[in-house]
């Protein structure tokens, strides 16, 4: 009976979850000498726990939260976990993420053989628990505690490969990571100060006066929003994801910055929530969103890495989802509990929907580079004649990515509009002046994020073959198709299933609030919150892309009365009088030069930025250089005085050791004289 209780309690089953990936880690390790075995632990126990991490969250997306509070080896260390509906939320889209990794991994970490992939399995299932403890995690000092974990693991993660460009890009991401870190310690000590205790508990209930709950939100923005990737703290992003395995990137990507976002929410709706919300954190949050989500997208455009291609469509899609978790902020702040569910709702839809489509993309783009041997769309192309499945599942996430109906990418996109356009109707004049922006530059985005993906499908999977290897690709093995397979059904079905997912993500984004749920979904049609505005079916969509799809050829079969038109077979295309070549097709870099003429002082500012950087880089060698030179200096005319007067000291101490009875009777009495000074006192 007991053991019945043990598996439908979600904290237990979580616990369970966690002791599953944190013993499989470490016998992925013992087992560094013999690959196969390591790679087949490591997956295998990172498959089962995600599993019943799965389980777990799922169970509590609704309802009352799940907590566990154990006493700390401190007193302001209480180990308390809690399960609330937007932790399970997190949990879920963890685990998810992290079971299709770990299929994919059976096949793909056989490319690292020889290289310490036992290693690579124990910070896989290090990076995975520490993420789910962060999101659980209801004490400062453990939110901190893991928070580390997680940044260290992905870290040895990111630098696995031991070139050049993955320990630059490691320290560059290390570095960023702590200075936020730092940042969202400051604003948990500031709360905590207030607060009376580390315990986000007490977080929630103690107001901290203004103008210090501006600075604490601002602190906590920048500090996660560094995680997050928004643009200005981006500049690890681009570097890091690339340089780690494909499976760890869509860890990484999928979800790892997804906890900076929860974090955003954590401190400026959850704990904050005591001491009001101000709309103008909620404009600055629309802000940065935007910015990130054109600046992301044009930046991605230029690129012919196809991982740094996706990386920057992950800052990208970190704006679209700042854009609705600004406008529930605003919402909450203005008093419009309808505005602020909906808007966080679009939020949160899109994380969810972001982590499934972009782990998608980069498990595909990893198929890709497993069996080409380079990153480079450029010297890719005509795959999809020998990579089929791995051509569709690249296609699906391609289409829900760039927002086409019927799948997920295209719902959340659609309740961000109708977020911003509920804004700019009922805010204030400041709200209705920077929704209508925000709403125009998601647009552009999504136009933009198109002929992205027009560009990336077309120059890898389409056209002739510009690899010399390239009759000998094939598709690559099972457990990565079937990783991939996953992903794909999953993007269809939070498409179709719209009027199914959307009330639960709103009733987690009213229970975050503290709000009554707003309606979302009447049968198959989904509401934007208000009666009154446009209602969606994507059902409804479905059936009639796919008539429209099969409208031409019913079409040509009955004007041409049942015969078949005569094709020609093996004719060479038309070239406009000239003889076809290889030469002639489109690539990356020929499709994007008109945006790059476009966009061209956007580009000039990244270089301007880089060159800084790389003054900055100058300036701080030429200070070590002058250190070196005036260092001989520093330790002649300074440190060695101080060094032989310690010295001499400690040779005159060294005369208790001699053995001298005097000597101890002299410190027994001194320590008698001491002891009975502070009693009489």
């Amino acid at each position: 009976m007991t053991s019945l209780v043990f598996l439908h309690d979600p904290i237990d089953l979580l616990l369970l979850s966690l002791l599953i990936s944190v013993v499989g880690g470490f016998a992925s390790l013992l087992l560094r000498t013999c690959d196969a075995a390591a790679i087949r632990v490591a997956g295998l126990a990172g498959t089962v726990a995600a599993a019943v991490g799965l389980c777990a969250s799922l169970s509590s997306l609704s309802g009352s939260p799940q907590v566990l509070d154990v006493a700390g080896p401190y007193p302001f260390a209480h180990f308390i976990l809690r399960l609330d509906p937007l932790a399970a939320l997190m949990v879920a889209v963890i685990s998810l993420l992290s079971l299709v990794a770990s299929i994919y991994s059976l096949s793909y970490v056989r490319e690292y053989a020889g290289r310490g992939v036992g290693a690579m399995g124990f910070f896989m299932n290090l990076f995975v628990a520490s993420m789910i403890l962060v999101v659980v995690a209801d004490n400062a000092f453990w939110f901190l505690i893991f928070f580390e974990m997680m940044s260290l693991a992905s870290y040895f993660l990111v630098i696995f490969d031991q070139d050049e460009e993955a320990v630059s890009a490691g320290f560059l991401y290390f570095f960023v990571a702590h200075a936020g870190s730092v940042l969202i310690m400051a604003a948990f000590f500031i709360m905590a100060n207030y607060a009376g205790s580390f315990d986000f508990a007490a977080f929630r209930t103690a107001p901290v006066p203004a103008p210090l709950n501006s600075l604490v939100f601002l602190l906590g923005f920048l500090g996660f929003g560094a995680k997050a990737g928004m643009i200005p703290l981006h500049i690890w992003l681009p570097r890091a994801h690339p340089a780690a395995p494909s499976h760890a990137s869509a860890l990484m990507s999928g979800v790892m910055i997804k906890i900076g976002i929860f974090g955003i929410i954590k401190v400026g709706i959850d704990l904050l929530g005591g001491s009001g919300g101000v709309v103008w954190w909620g404009l600055l949050v629309l802000a940065f969103g935007a910015v990130s989500s054109v600046l992301g997208v044009v930046y991605a455009l230029v690129e012919h890495d196809i991982k740094k291609l996706l990386a920057y469509h992950s800052v990208e899609n970190i704006g679209i989802i700042l854009l609705g978790v600004g406008v529930g902020m605003i919402g909450i702040a203005s008093g419009n509990p309808t505005l602020a569910v909906l808007g966080l709702m679009a939020g949160l839809y899109h994380l969810v929907n972001h982590a499934v489509f972009k782990g998608l993309l980069f498990l595909g783009a990893g198929s890709v580079i497993y069996r080409m041997h380079t990153k480079d769309m450029e010297k890719m192309g005509g795959l999809a004649r020998t990579m089929p499945w791995t051509a569709l599942s690249f296609l699906i996430g391609a289409l829900a990515i760039s927002a086409i109906p019927p799948l997920n990418g295209f719902v959340s996109e659609w309740y961000t509009y109708q977020s911003l356009f509920a804004a700019a109707f009922d805010g204030t004049p400041l709200v209705k002046f920077a929704a209508p922006i925000g709403a125009m530059l998601l647009a552009l985005t999504g136009a933009l994020a198109v002929m992205c993906f027009v560009k990336a499908y077309g120059v890898i999977f389409s056209g002739p073959s510009r690899h010399h290897h390239a009759d000998e690709v094939r598709e690559v093995p099972a457990p990565m198709l079937v990783g991939m397979g996953l992903l794909a059904v999953a993007c269809v079905i939070l498409g179709l299933a719209a009027p199914v997912v959307a009330p639960v993500i709103g009733g987690i984004a009213a229970a975050t609030i503290g709000t009554q749920a707003v309606a979302m979904a009447d049968g198959a049609l989904l509401l934007p919150g208000n009666a009154q505005q446009a209602v969606l079916s994507p059902p409804l969509i479905a059936v009639l892309l796919v008539a429209l799809a099969a409208l031409p050829v019913i079409l040509k079969s009955v004007l041409s009365g049942g015969q078949r038109l005569q094709q020609r077979r093996g004719a060479a295309p038309w070239a406009a009088g000239y003889l076809p070549d290889e030469h002639m097709s489109a690539t990356a870099a020929s499709f994007a030069q008109p945006i790059r003429m476009f966009f061209g002082p956007l580009y000039d500012v990244r270089k301007t930025i880089a060159g800084g950087w790389g003054k900055v880089a100058i300036a701080f060698e030429r200070l070590v250089t002058v250190a070196r030179r005036t260092e001989p200096c520093w330790d002649r005319n300074i440190i060695d005085p101080v060094t032989e007067g310690v010295g001499a000291m400690g040779r005159r101490l060294q005369t208790i050791q001699g053995g001298d009875f005097r000597v101890y009777c002299l410190y027994i009495v001194a320590a008698l004289v001491v002891l009975l000074a502070l009693t009489v006192r």
